[in-house]
């Protein structure tokens, strides 16, 4: 029988807003799934994280289920820097590698600020400079820098075994002070950092790009630690759906470059074990475009939770586990076709926040 985990990044909102958006929103679908999941503990249900956390939730999340969590506790960030050097064709037999995006950070006030990396849109010629400016300066130190695509390049730094980094979405929009890199190579990885960021500094193709209303790129961020012989178990899903970013990389053989609209596509051919993820929700909530975040609510809730949930009454899909998360809080709500016979619980949106 089939099973999905159907994972919503910042579906849950601050818990002094979660009234007046509720009220906001007609969403029965998403209120019956959560009010009439199967009955746990309030603990086994919900998993709070600190202010202060190199990795998001949901990205937490995804690494302890494709077994990467071990490595997780000593990276701090997702250590998916080999598997996505896989992904993008890359040969990696030996040491320890890590993602490195350029990136674009602004001052505010008195601090340092990470801009969303995905705002930057680099494209991949504008890329290839910079990266040729930068490769030489890291083989002066010792480290090789390969290039993956506009986004994601990658390097090899052996004695950084244990640094603490943090992923790029965990620190977006925070003074970047407490995010940096800590431990063994931060002093290596900051002057060599700060080299490519003065040679970058003048260059004309960030005057080119800032002509062009464009986030000049300044900087690079450093995270996602793996050794090239990392084990890991096999991929808890045969199916998954709407991955991006580094995610796709978690599945073998490109499986999690699939990507549908609504559930409706799904439904007629469900896997044995499907994982969809539902990101409609972050660039809004981290934005506190709240208005935004309601809309993209509304849009799940027809697109995916109202024809889940009469596949589960109608008995064509067994079970599914929402996943939804904020910044600081993880909450999860198994439903099975049993669970929904709960008649005597009304439905409600303020489950998210119990």
């Amino acid at each position: 029988m089939s099973h999905l985990d159907i994972l919503i990044p910042f579906g849950l909102p601050p818990e002094e807003l979660a009234p007046d958006l509720f009220r906001e929103l007609n969403a029965p679908a998403l209120a019956t799934l959560t009010a009439r999941a199967k009955s746990e503990d309030v603990a086994a249900r919900r998993e709070n994280f600190a202010d202060f956390y190199r990795t998001l939730p949901h990205e937490t999340w995804l690494a302890r289920r494709f077994g990467l969590d071990g490595r997780l506790q000593d990276s701090g960030s997702p250590p998916v820097s080999t598997e996505l050097m896989r992904a993008l064709g890359q040969s990696v037999d030996e040491g320890l590698w890590f993602i490195v995006e350029p990136v674009h950070i602004h001052f505010a006030r008195d601090h340092l600020v990470l801009t969303n990396p995905r705002q930057l849109m680099l494209t991949e010629p504008e890329a290839r400079v910079l990266f040729e400016i930068a490769k030489p300066l890291f083989s002066d130190a010792g480290h090789d820098l390969r290039f993956g695509n506009a986004r994601y390049w990658f390097l090899r730094a052996d004695a950084w075994d244990g640094l603490q980094t943090s992923s790029p979405d965990a620190v977006s929009g925070h003074n970047i002070d407490i995010w940096m890199p800590k431990g063994a190579g931060e002093r290596d990885w900051r002057k060599v950092q700060n080299e490519v960021q003065m040679h970058w500094h003048d260059h004309p193709l960030n005057a080119q790009r800032e002509e062009r209303r464009l986030k000049p790129v300044n900087s690079l961020w450093l995270w996602g630690a793996a050794a090239a012989d990392m084990k890991r178990s096999a991929p808890p899903y045969d199916f998954a759906c709407n991955l991006n970013d580094w995610m796709p990389a978690l599945m073998p053989d490109n499986a999690g470059t699939r990507t549908a609209a609504s559930a409706g596509a799904l439904l007629d051919r469900l896997p044995e074990r499907g994982l969809i993820l539902l990101d409609d929700l972050q660039e809004a909530a981290l934005s506190s475009d709240w208005a935004g975040w309601i809309n993209g609510v509304r849009r799940i809730e027809t697109d995916w939770c109202a024809p889940l949930l009469a596949a589960l009454k109608s008995g064509s899909l067994a079970s599914l586990s929402l996943v939804i998360t904020n910044d600081i809080r993880l909450s999860r709500f198994t439903t099975t076709r049993t669970s929904l016979r709960k008649f005597w619980v009304k439905p409600s949106l303020a489950t998210l926040c119990q």
